[in-house]
């Protein structure tokens, strides 16, 4: 991303904040492992986005007056010895021109910047992100931050900004959707190389193995999420990861995956049969599903309801569920489709947003999922678009993924 990308995210934030404010990010730093070593270091998404610094340890001021806003960053100082060890890290010539703030500091400066900055200036409300998923969830950096910036100034007032920057985000620029279209590319590519070599017999994580294959070749090194391939049976729990049966012949193959391309993700679900046919069984679920697909995402448009898109997943499925005989009643569904059908997409695979009253707007990314999970006939089946809503209605960036019974038969006899 080129540095006016994040200058004008920053705008748009600071026009959310209030007068006589500061707003703090921190980075974020990889946790520790075990004994000498940490996990792979990801920069905090919403830092990232106001940034575009993804190196540890970074810390990010903004200082709000009227119409002024005065920008620093802080980053490490040159440690020749550790640059032996880990490579170098982002100088400041660097740092202005990946993010576009002028005032660079070090680290070590910090604190005395802060402490100057709230003694003598008039600062009465101090933003930071307060994520926090669940009650007893281990404290971030910012949180630890909020409790000694409230006990040694009591008289500032602590604002969470996690749902402003959220805010922003769920509406993508040109730049996120190329990103987005680039991850959706080489997922592409990575489905059709598992196909390509699938055949019963093969362990799904040799399936797996092919996908890792094609993404490494194009120097993706981190994956959306990790990676779900189930067969037979395991196609019926949603989040299954063990990835280490035997895709045996006669069964279908639930992908559930996707590449990151610069930090912007895909999300496809695919299913297959591994011995390249499917049975009139299989076909006639997999055309229940697909039907549901394409009669939700025909719905897509600026002004729907987002509950709109999962009522008619599941007003589809039932209707054809019924028709074939595998429920009696609608609501009987809930047996065989038991999750959402859509949710936001972008720097995080859920990415963030409020889904509370939501109205689909231009801009927004969204999956759409459909499934069905038959357990007594070992039988799961989820088929998943990526779809950016539009002025005129949506547009499907994932069009170019073959779909159909017909299709994918061709491509797996070739």
């Amino acid at each position: 991303m080129h540095k006016d990308f994040f200058i004008t995210n920053r705008n748009h934030l600071y026009e959310e904040l209030k007068d006589e404010s500061l707003l703090i990010l921190f980075g974020g730093k990889a946790p520790q492992k075990s004994a000498d070593e940490a996990y792979k270091f990801v920069p905090n998404r919403n830092f990232y986005y106001i940034t575009g610094i993804d190196e540890p340890n970074i810390i990010f001021i903004a200082r709000k007056k009227g119409s002024k806003v005065e920008e620093f960053l802080f980053i490490e100082k040159s440690d020749p010895v550790l640059e032996k060890w880990v490579g170098k890290s982002i100088t400041i010539s660097e740092a202005i021109e990946t993010s576009g703030i002028e005032n660079i500091l070090y680290l070590d400066q910090f604190e005395s910047t802060l402490s100057q900055t709230l003694i003598s200036e008039s600062v009465f409300h101090v933003y930071l992100d307060l994520e926090r998923r669940e009650l007893d969830s281990a404290s971030t950096k910012a949180q630890q931050f909020a409790s000694k910036i409230q006990t040694n100034y009591p008289y500032v007032h602590i604002n969470n900004v996690y749902p402003v920057i959220s805010e922003l985000r769920v509406y993508k620029r040109p730049e996120e959707i190329e990103k987005i279209k680039k991850a959706i590319e080489i997922t592409q590519n990575g489905i059709r190389n598992v196909m390509k070599h699938a055949k019963p017999g093969m362990k799904e994580y040799q399936l797996e193995a092919h996908f890792d294959f094609i993404l490494n070749s194009e120097g993706v090194k981190e994956h959306a999420f990790p990676t779900i391939v189930a067969s037979g049976g395991n196609g019926t729990v949603l989040h299954y990861e063990k990835n280490n049966a035997v895709a045996k012949d006669g069964t279908l193959v639930l992908l559930d995956l996707g590449a990151q391309f610069e930090y912007y993700n895909a999300d496809i679900s695919y299913t297959f049969p591994v011995n390249g046919k499917f049975t009139d069984k299989q076909k006639m679920y997999y055309s229940i599903v697909l039907k549901a697909l394409k009669e939700t995402t025909a719905i897509i448009k600026p002004g729907v309801p987002f509950a709109k898109l999962n009522e008619m997943t599941k007003k589809v499925l039932a209707d054809e569920c019924i028709k074939v005989g595998l429920i009696k009643e609608e609501h009987e569904i809930s047996e065989y489709y038991y999750h959402g059908v859509s949710h936001f997409l972008g720097l995080d695979t859920h990415d963030v947003g409020s889904y509370k009253d939501l109205v689909l707007q231009p801009g927004m990314v969204l999956t759409v999922e459909p499934g069905l999970y038959i357990a007594d006939e070992a039988i799961g089946i989820r088929i998943e678009d990526d779809v950016l809503v539009t002025d005129a209605g949506y547009e499907v960036l994932t069009k170019d993924i073959i779909r159909s019974v017909e299709d994918i038969e061709a491509f797996m006899q070739k």
